[in-house]
């Protein structure tokens, strides 16, 4: 048995990581105006981010397609694959999930697992290394399942974005009617929950929301003594706040792995420019 593992580019895995854990990676087609972009290949985060301040048209996103996927499934076994775990953008922030679960259905070419991170950008790109890294080894599919879904149980996700207007255009916000009003001229604070994008709290400065999660991992160190934690703390197009806030986190949590990612322009549609967030959950380096 030898297995395969997909994702797509929502997870802005480093050309290193790919590398190492063996990856196929999907782009997301990414829409400025008239014309389209795969991203990652296609489109540079300079020209996104240019068109993002400059346009009037907001840019949209196009999920991947299924043509996409069968032709990347049948590469991988003509590659002697003959099992392919398929690692995705949450379903409840695309109906990509229920799309592929239907076509793997009547795909009969190699054992297809479908697999929804329930997130996004770093929390899927843990879930993907994972599963590289396990199947690189040769380990059960289903035993990897498993795994994952033990990771994914253990993942939380914090993000801050410059304001809404984005999630709520684009109807990725689930409790927009209820709190947007609340939420003007201050740093929302939103999470995942049940793969859902929902505000939660509201700070006025990038420093006050680094407080609150800060809080909010120190929390779950309290509830899980024996883990060792991994951090990764990620960007939209916001450098310097990115190096400031892997400094200070690895100061405030020194046992910890800190790592790094960044918001590419499919997600960046939604949050918007300068957003900040942070993933954490149970170190997968030390499960393998």
């Amino acid at each position: 048995m030898k297995t395969a593992v997909v994702t797509d580019t929502a997870s802005y895995l480093t050309p290193e990581q790919i590398k190492k854990y063996n990856v196929t990676v999907l782009p997301i087609t990414v829409i400025l105006g008239d014309k389209q972009y795969k991203e990652t290949e296609e489109l540079t985060d300079a020209k996104f981010y240019d068109y993002l301040r400059n346009e009037p048209e907001l840019p949209t996103t196009a999920q991947v397609s299924m043509g996409q996927i069968e032709e990347a499934y049948d590469r991988l076994v003509s590659e002697g694959y003959d099992t392919i775990i398929s690692i995705h953008l949450s379903l409840g922030i695309t109906s990509f999930m229920d799309n592929l679960r239907m076509f793997v259905k009547e795909y009969d070419k190699a054992k297809v697992y479908p697999f929804d991170s329930m997130a996004a950008s770093a929390a899927e790109a843990d879930l993907v290394m994972l599963a590289g890294s396990l199947a690189q080894k040769d380990v059960d599919p289903e035993v990897i399942m498993s795994k994952l879904s033990d990771l994914r149980d253990s993942t939380q996700v914090y993000f801050a974005v410059d304001d809404l207007k984005h999630l709520s255009r684009t109807g990725r916000l689930s409790n927009r009617s209820a709190i947007i009003g609340s939420l003007l001229n201050v740093k929302p604070l939103l999470t995942f929950k049940d793969g859902k994008i929902y505000a939660i709290d509201k700070e006025r400065t990038m420093h006050r929301a680094f407080r609150m999660i800060s809080l909010e991992i120190q929390k779950y160190a309290e509830e899980h003594p024996d883990w060792k934690l991994h951090i990764t703390i990620v960007d939209s197009n916001n450098r310097e706040m990115l190096a400031k806030w892997s400094n200070d986190f690895a100061e405030v949590f020194p046992e910890a792995r800190i790592s790094q990612s960044h918001l590419g322009p499919a997600i960046s549609v939604h949050t918007g420019e300068k957003t900040m967030g942070v993933v954490w959950d149970k170190d997968f380096e030390n499960e393998n």
